[in-house]
């Protein structure tokens, strides 16, 4: 595939992913936005002030490492800026050259829970620990503001989904379309998480459960250096190796 289709295929996946977005109520009127870098200098990025569910690939931007708009313009873009969380989207791809897509939406339930002090960082649900691993959640920092880049600066080193406390989440991965993936993982246990706190909480899975879990994260790839430490840290439990 050549760059210009590569290109040309992100454009319409990241549309895509703003529609799904949009659909199932992960973002509201013009927030949201979503990127993908292209090579090791330029990134794809969603424009500022417009509605993510209905985006056409050619509004999309590209980006240097510092942010600035570069490359040719087309009639629908030359008047769209950058998306203005674009700070905390260039943190993630500086602090980890894995990182090929990044995904900030406002998903109901997680953001609910950060407002109750209800934590992600569970221990309950299977599939939340192989594919999101432990979840941090930020303190409060201003929406579009370089405090957001400084609160997840060194959470995205080793983390693929995190909280933006009252606000958001943001989700990465190697390609765009795993990261909005992440995305739809994380809101659909917030949602199981807030059940079980509506019928009075339950148990976290057992230490030995645990630790076959992790191995399925190793296995898969998807281990960070220090998910261990987080994990005992988070379950209360001496997991083990």
């Amino acid at each position: 595939m050549s760059a210009q289709n590569t290109e040309e295929a992100l454009r319409i996946q990241i549309c895509q992913i703003g529609r799904l977005m949009h659909q199932f109520q992960y973002i509201d009127g013009t927030s949201g936005n979503i990127s993908a870098r292209l090579n090791d200098e330029q990134i794809l990025a969603t424009p500022s002030g417009l509605a993510k569910g209905f985006m056409e690939p050619d509004q999309l931007i590209i980006v240097d490492q510092e942010g600035n708009k570069v490359g040719p313009a087309t009639r629908a873009n030359r008047d769209l800026k950058p998306t203005s969380e674009i700070l905390m989207h260039l943190e993630a791809y500086k602090k980890r050259a894995d990182i090929g897509g990044v995904v900030h939406a406002h998903p109901p339930t997680a953001v609910a829970l950060t407002i109750a002090g209800i934590s992600l960082a569970n221990c309950h649900i299977p599939e939340a620990i192989v594919v999101l691993g432990p979840v941090p959640t930020t303190p409060y920092a201003t929406p579009s503001s370089a405090e957001n880049r400084d609160a997840i600066s060194t959470l995205i080193e080793k983390h693929d989904a995190i909280m933006l406390a009252y606000h958001g989440s943001l989700t990465v991965a190697p390609d765009v379309w795993t990261a909005y993936l992440r995305l739809e993982s994380l809101e659909h246990t917030a949602k199981i998480l807030f059940q079980v706190a509506q019928l009075g909480g339950g148990a976290p899975l057992a230490p030995e459960q645990i630790r076959k879990l992790l191995d399925m994260r190793r296995q898969l790839g998807l281990w960070h250096e220090g998910d261990l430490e987080r994990f005992q840290t988070q379950c209360g439990a001496e997991i083990g190796q």
